[in-house]
């Protein structure tokens, strides 16, 4: 992800480092209702509720890896269920 504009979880709801399995994925993903339904295209998860999915690189998220529509489209095209990603802080 060499050059990707991103943002990664708040303080108070910090991006969790490590490696982990992707466990699904969700191209037209809304958030929770604790988090206004908002949207989060291009959804990859792979720890609990934690995903890389498109939104704000200029705003803290409040878990998830947030990037560029065009790099969370590639995410969402590149990895497949099961596959392994990693998290690095």
């Amino acid at each position: 992800m060499s050059g990707w504009l991103l943002t990664f979880g708040l303080p108070d709801a910090s991006t969790v480092p490590g490696t982990f399995r992707v466990t699904w994925k969700d191209l037209h993903h809304r958030s929770s209702s604790e988090f206004h339904n908002a949207p989060m295209p291009y959804s990859v998860f792979f720890n609990g509720g934690d995903a890389f999915d498109e939104g704000s690189v200029t705003v803290c998220s409040s878990g998830c890896v947030d990037l560029t529509q065009p790099a969370a489209q590639t995410l969402y095209n590149t990895l497949h269920v099961g596959e392994e990603v990693q998290v690095v802080s």
